[in-house]
């Protein structure tokens, strides 16, 4: 009989085994590494009607050159195709409701909730109000989607996702661009997370805990609240809500002040921090002017930025222009909704949902006079009461083509006539030109109500006396055109003041970041480039300083640890700022989080998602204590000593067991950390591939000018997703991060460039008109 050499045979299994893994990893880097974009050489563009050159800087940045509008935007759409394909669909389906046609049943319930606020719907009603040069400029765009797409399907190079997903992306239309742009005003949000969280906590709250809790209170308890019965913690229980910190700085100075002797422009918009980032930068030269900045990926133009001439910033205004109503629906007819005595029909918007590896979910929108029905999309729709969102982002608007016309202003009369078509969101812009002048607009669609208090609370659908009485007049918006104290700078705080004939609205940001902006900017009277970059990344928390000798005042010593008291010792040592090397900051957040928790405990999980700007609602409650009123949220809670305290010694427990009994080894940076992750990489083995191992530690916070949100696990979350100098006695020259990078392809050299460099501050110059990179491609018309 033989006698089989299993040593031998095991070795030669083994080595097959390895070859065979090796030819497998060969043939996906191959594959992989084959979709890339083609960014030298000449690709023939057909449609194009004169050749158009795309060259790339040492970030990636793209510098498109053409002679003619169509074929610049046509260029446009190709080039962010390239880099940013994946993005660009999920994008338009998430704002759509279509994810779960590729993703599956996970994202049902995401996709009724954008099919019933009605993001495409309101897209397509705008469209129609485009001029012939906008929808040229959207079509060319979306033509330039398209070649690209066609060709990486043909050439099997559409980026790897696709394959994963089992799917190919759908031709781009116009409405595609302006779907985006809608959902960039439901990202930077209106309020009406906080009229329902306002409803529930007067209908479940003693009187004198909602009126803490009310910017205004109202003298009478609306009529709305006496016979509704809304079921407001089911309702909203799977929405999907903007993120709650979302906000921005931005600040312009006077030649009079800065080094110059010309204004200098900074802007740095906070949104989601993740990969790809959720903007592009981008160089454009046409005919008649030539611009550089960012833009959303599926846009054309460019939305902050500068030309030769002037350059502007926005932050979010943040006013109320949302505005929920209770709907009484006809218990006859569903489908009809009660208005001044009579029964109206709604309009019913057929909405099937196409479900990858499911069956296609009949879905219906049910929309009033004052909009559609939002509180039912996942369940008990049809029945009783209900609410409604009236929404200035549901009305037509011509965003895109304020965008267009800002580009090509060459001073503040020309830019400020380009507004006039920008009505939402509504931003704070910030501006400056060559000229000297620095002016400031709040601009947007901001509905006029009659009682400030309305926009507090859900009102009455039924009756006309509730609706709003039209929308302040662009001509009275609050504006500012050289200042006499030589600057101005929002950070989402308050605008206007006492005498300001309209509101605005009930729910500012926290004060500190625009404070500590106020200070920086009044310390220094000769103010460089170089200055404003160490202003954007200033760490200095106004809110600690505010607070955090009265926290350690009101701590009982009795019965505290030797560790304890040390941490305490510490947070008297603090120089108030948010470093990752120090451990104040560390105990400062989660002694605040552990404040909120025994304050906020009665409130359901649910409901607590609710409560927008909650925050602001925490330090006007600390406020009140330390100027010796009595808070009754505190009161309830057990008082302040007993709830200082706890929330204390839960933070020093909480914060020992994760880094050790000293508090003096821990780090503000060992929880505080940045990761740029990827929306794919929650699929099991793609993390490796679109997220770094190791996250960086990060300086900042929510409060700090250097914005840095985190989640309950410390992970960064939000912040400033682009920061921008320029001073304008150069229009050629700006300072720019776009973190973590300029592509959304990870074995792309540009997909993580900027990461260490958004961490640390390095700031990279980008040349409006020269170009100092070596990739260039040529797009001849065939």
């Amino acid at each position: 009989m033989k006698s089989w050499n299993w040593k031998k045979i095991w070795l030669r299994i083994g080595l097959g085994t390895v070859i065979l893994l090796l030819a497998v990893v060969l043939f996906v880097f191959i594959y992989v590494q084959r979709t890339l974009p083609d960014t030298n050489g000449e690709i023939f563009l057909e449609a194009l009607s004169s050749e158009v050159s795309v060259t790339r800087n040492e970030e990636g940045v793209p510098h498109i050159e053409a002679d003619s509008l169509e074929d610049l935007y046509m260029a446009q759409g190709y080039v962010q195709a390239q880099d940013r394909l994946l993005q660009m669909e999920l994008s338009r389906r998430q704002a759509s409701g279509e994810l779960s046609e590729i993703i599956g049943s996970a994202t049902i319930d995401q996709d009724k909730f954008f099919r019933s606020l009605g993001l495409r719907r309101a897209a397509e009603a705008s469209l129609e109000d485009y001029s012939q040069e906008g929808r040229a400029a959207l079509e060319a765009f979306a033509e330039g989607v398209n070649t690209y797409i066609e060709k990486a399907d043909r050439e099997n190079s559409l980026p790897p996702a696709f394959t994963l997903l089992g799917s190919k992306p759908e031709p781009w239309t116009p409405v595609d661009s302006l779907t985006i742009g809608k959902f960039m005003a439901h990202d930077l949000g209106g309020h009406w997370e906080r009229q329902a969280f306002q409803y529930y906590a007067m209908n479940n709250f003693t009187e004198e805990k909602a009126e803490e809790i009310m910017a205004y209170y109202p003298e009478n308890k609306p009529k709305v609240l006496e016979d509704t019965s809304l079921d407001i913690a089911g309702d909203f229980r799977n929405a999907s809500l903007p993120h709650p910190f979302n906000g921005s700085n931005n600040w312009v100075v006077s030649g009079e002040r800065t080094e110059s002797g010309n204004p200098v422009l900074a802007d740095d918009p906070h949104l989601g921090i993740a990969t790809p980032s959720i903007w592009y930068q981008m160089k454009l030269s046409g005919p008649d002017h030539a611009v550089s900045g960012v833009i959303f990926a599926g846009v054309p133009g460019i939305i902050l930025g500068h030309n030769e001439d002037v350059a502007w910033g926005v932050t979010n205004v943040g006013p109320d222009v949302q505005q929920l109503y209770v709907e009484r629906r006809n218990p006859e007819n569903p489908e009809q909704f009660l208005y001044e005595g009579e029964w109206e029909d709604a309009v019913i918007h057929e909405e099937p949902i196409e479900v990858s590896g499911g069956e296609t979910i009949d879905y219906e929108v049910v929309e009033t006079r004052n909009g559609p029905i939002i509180n039912e999309f996942s369940e008990g729709a049809g029945e009783g009461e209900a609410l409604s969102l009236r929404w200035t982002a549901h009305d037509p608007s011509r965003e895109l083509e304020a965008v267009l016309d800002i580009n090509r202003a060459d001073d503040w009369e020309s830019f400020e006539k380009g507004l006039e078509k920008f009505h939402t969101p509504a931003q704070n812009f910030v501006f400056a030109s060559n000229d000297g002048t620095i002016a400031y607009k709040a601009n947007g669609k901001i509905p006029i109500y009659d009682n400030p208090a309305d926009s507090q609370l859900p009102l009455r659908g039924w009756v006309e006396e509730d609706q709003w009485d039209g929308f302040i007049p662009f001509n009275e918006l609050p504006k500012v055109v050289n200042p006499e104290k030589g600057w101005v700078a929002t950070a989402n705080n308050k605008i206007t003041t006492d005498d300001y004939p309209y509101h605005i609205s009930h729910n500012w940001a926290q004060p500190y970041r625009y404070e500590r902006i106020q200070e920086m900017l009044e310390e220094d009277s000769t103010i460089t480039v170089e200055d404003v970059k160490r202003m954007q990344m200033d760490v200095k928390n106004l809110q600690a300083e505010e607070f955090t000798s009265f926290l350690v005042e009101e701590v009982k010593r009795e019965g505290l640890s030797d560790g304890e008291i040390a941490a305490l010792s510490l947070m008297e040592e603090w120089n108030f700022e948010d470093n990752k090397e120090l451990s104040q900051p560390l105990i400062f957040h989660h002694w605040l989080d552990q404040i909120e928790n025994l304050l906020y405990a009665d409130i359901p999980e649910d409901i607590n998602s609710l409560f927008h700007r909650k925050a602001q609602t925490t330090d006007e409650i600390l406020r009140a204590e330390q100027n010796g009123e009595e808070s009754e949220w505190m009161k309830e809670a057990g008082g302040k000593e007993k709830v200082i305290t706890s929330a204390f010694r839960r933070t020093y427990k909480k914060l020992e067991m994760e880094y050790g009994a000293s508090a003096s080894d821990w780090a503000w940076g060992d929880f505080h950390r940045v990761e740029f992750t990827h929306p794919l990489s929650d699929i099991a083995f793609l993390d490796r591939f679109y997220n770094r191992k190791d996250p960086l530690p990060v300086s900042g916070s929510r409060v700090t000018v250097r914005a840095a949100g985190f989640d309950d696990n410390g992970k960064v979350d939000h912040g400033a997703s682009w920061r921008y100098v320029i001073d304008t006695s150069d229009m050629t020259k700006s300072h720019h991060i776009v973190g973590p990078g300029q592509s959304e392809r990870f074995n792309s050299k540009w997909y993580h460039s900027q990461y260490e460099d958004w961490v640390e501050g390095d700031y990279h110059e980008t040349n409006l008109l020269e170009d100092t990179g070596e990739e260039l491609l040529l797009l001849p018309e065939e």
